[in-house]
């Protein structure tokens, strides 16, 4: 005899704040409530630098102009939901804003790992090609990169989330976070998923593991490089430019393989400890990224302290 679900593919999807710990919500907001506060200014600042500083008008900076816009896109994206629902305990969230939020969070996803690719093609232009950086990475260059990036990402998240319109919900309509995202969306629905299933699989592989391969095989060239130069000091000089992306890399995808992992293989942890590595991995790379480029880059100090008219060295890389 056929399953007969009751459809209720009308009712609203309830947000989940920390399930067990209700009662502190107020109090849990405090740190997530900083962090956000600090990745609004810290990816803020770093924006209106790079936009202000004529000596910030370069490709390298023009790409980290892209990562903070993708830290901030990101961070406004989830922001609004887990605020409220800490704060005022306002779980229902509409179809249409809920599968808008999750296209949103997993392009900007693709989007940062794709401007980690272009960061690194950049260090290696500037390191194998020095004198011809700026011809070879021209503004013109640098927006076609750019939009290429943003169109990766919403081009290729885009099938699986107009699909999310398709499906009758008729199970419990309840998503695991304070935020939507597709996999916790696809549980709830009452049809055929395969495709939904498999395609974010393919997607993974193809941008995020092949960017991280590429990005990898970049290194290794500009590692074989740097080996030939032979000052020394040329050579420390040119390994300390790469620090900060590199830096920035084991951040993302160190926070992303360890959310994989638990999702995949921690069936026995605590259900709050899938949760919170939902929430570092969301707010670890844009609170630290505009951390790591003020402490390793020489330029960006010397603009925050012309920002708050301190005297500034005007010592380059």
């Amino acid at each position: 005899m056929p399953v007969i679900w009751l459809n209720t593919s009308t009712y609203p999807f309830l947000l989940t704040g920390f399930p067990g710990l209700e009662k502190s919500h107020h109090l849990i907001s405090l740190p997530l409530l900083m962090a956000y506060i600090f990745i609004l200014l810290g990816n803020g600042t770093l924006l209106f630098l790079i936009k202000d500083d004529h000596n910030l008008h370069e490709p390298m900076y023009y790409f980290l102009g892209m990562l903070a816009a993708t830290d901030l896109g990101v961070t406004l994206t989830t922001m609004p939901t887990v605020l409220g629902v800490l704060w005022f305990n306002h779980r229902e969230i509409g179809h249409g804003a809920c599968f808008s939020q999750a296209y949103f969070i997993h392009s900007f996803s693709i989007v940062e790992s794709g401007v980690l690719l272009a960061m690194a093609y950049d260090r290696f232009i500037a390191i194998r090609n020095p004198l011809r950086y700026t011809t070879i990475l021209t503004d013109i260059k640098v927006i076609k990169i750019g939009i290429g990036v943003v169109m990766r990402a919403g081009l290729s998240i885009m099938p699986i989330i107009i699909r999310l319109n398709w499906f009758p919900y008729c199970r419990s309509h309840v998503l695991s976070h304070a935020f939507c995202l597709h996999q916790d969306v696809i549980k709830l629905a009452c049809a055929d998923i395969t495709f939904n299933r498999l395609y974010p699989i393919v997607v993974v592989f193809c941008m995020g593991l092949l960017d991280f391969l590429i990005i990898c095989f970049s290194y290794i060239l500009i590692l074989k490089t740097v080996m030939g130069i032979a000052s020394t000091d040329e050579r420390a000089k040119a390994l300390n430019t790469c620090v900060s992306h590199i830096c920035c890399i084991l951040v993302f995808y160190v926070t992303v393989v360890g959310l994989t992992f638990i999702h995949r293989f921690g069936k026995n942890i605590p259900h709050i400890v899938h949760i919170t590595m939902s929430y570092i991995c969301f707010l670890f790379p844009p609170f630290m990224n505009p951390v790591i480029f003020s402490i390793k880059t020489k330029q960006i100090q010397s603009g925050l302290l012309r920002l708050f008219s301190l005297p500034y060295s005007r010592t380059r890389l």
